[in-house]
């Protein structure tokens, strides 16, 4: 197997930048950027940590992150699994990056920056969905913004229903689990799920 070792090697195979690439890349939010986060409901938050990487999908009704100024973003921690992977990287190196989706858009939106993880009530309070807020808000400073290459989500054709997975196809939750641990029970969890998400969703 050839390998590629360096940074000129990999120059030497991709050659320059165009001038698009280079000057889409800005510190905060342009108006154009705000109007593409503000219809995002759905992201990926990278975080890294001393003995982890973690990628996590994010969502919520309506924007996903709420932008707060034109270059800080707030993004409620909604329950879920109650791992935690993120928040436990977060708090020990603040680095993140989001990608966030647009249904039916081919532009996907880049942010890399620095997050912290804020418990102040006013903030939790402010994300309350009926009746339940946030255990916790990703608060997160913008250091670079812009918008992919729509290359990938055109080869992809994601939003083409035509080219949907039936679910039936494939492995449900709860066998995914038994595959995991050959005495789950993958019946009674798979049952279960679907009412026991719709309680827990905020």
């Amino acid at each position: 197997m050839s390998i590629i070792r360096t940074a000129e090697a990999l120059h030497e195979i991709y050659g320059e930048t165009s001038e698009a690439s280079r000057i889409k890349v800005t510190t905060s939010l342009t108006p154009e950027y705000r109007r593409m986060i503000e219809a995002s409901p759905f992201l990926a938050l990278s975080t890294v940590g001393p003995d982890r990487l973690d990628c996590s999908p994010r969502g919520d009704r309506g924007g996903v992150v709420r932008i707060e100024d034109e270059r800080t973003l707030s993004l409620p921690d909604w329950r879920g699994n109650n791992r935690i992977d993120s928040l436990l990287n977060i708090v020990r190196d603040p680095r993140v990056a989001l990608m966030l989706l647009v249904p039916g858009s081919s532009t996907v939106m880049r942010v890399n920056g620095s997050a912290v993880i804020s418990v102040e009530e006013a903030l939790l309070t402010s994300f309350e969905i009926d009746g339940k807020h946030p255990r916790s808000v990703i608060v997160v400073s913008i250091g670079e913004v812009y918008f992919q290459c729509a290359r990938a989500v055109m080869r992809a054709d994601i939003w083409n229903p035509e080219r949907f997975a039936d679910p039936r196809s494939l492995p449900t939750a709860g066998s995914l689990l038994k595959a995991a641990k050959a005495d789950f029970e993958k019946e009674s969890y798979d049952r279960e799920w679907p009412d026991r998400a719709a309680k827990s969703m905020w």
